[in-house]
């Protein structure tokens, strides 16, 4: 069982450079007593989940604004079940209601978009990290 504060993982991937949501999330998680990492802008699925063990993290957040989730986010699912990496997704941004049963089918644990309270977000990550600690 892991110790200390949550640490959570936020990505922004592909050729997405709206990073103003992130930051306040960030903010937002840092407030809450949460570790964040944020890997900056234009990362790969690849890179995230190097960073994402690198760092032994007990979220990984990707924030989309893009329209590529529903590429990207795939592709980052497929290597952490490769390689058995049991870190829980949740994502945020402007994702189509209409895909996100498709991305909670891949396991994405939760989608929130645009307006989200910081406190849902806060809290359903201290949510979900219980089961890694």
């Amino acid at each position: 069982m892991k110790e200390g504060k949550i640490r959570v993982l936020l990505a922004k991937m592909g050729l997405d450079y709206h990073n103003r949501g992130v930051k306040v999330i960030a903010r937002a998680l840092k407030d809450a007593g949460m570790e964040v990492i944020y890997t900056g802008l234009f990362q790969t699925p690849e890179a995230v989940v190097a960073a994402a063990v690198q760092e032994d993290v007990d979220i990984i957040g990707i924030s989309i604004h893009s329209g590529a989730h529903l590429t990207l986010i795939p592709k980052i699912m497929s290597l952490l079940n490769d390689n058995k990496i049991g870190i829980p997704i949740i994502a945020g941004g402007t994702i189509l209601e209409s895909d996100i049963p498709e991305l909670k089918r891949m396991g994405v644990k939760e989608v929130f978009g645009p307006g989200t309270r910081l406190q849902t977000i806060c809290d359903y990550a201290r949510q979900i990290s219980e089961g890694r600690r």
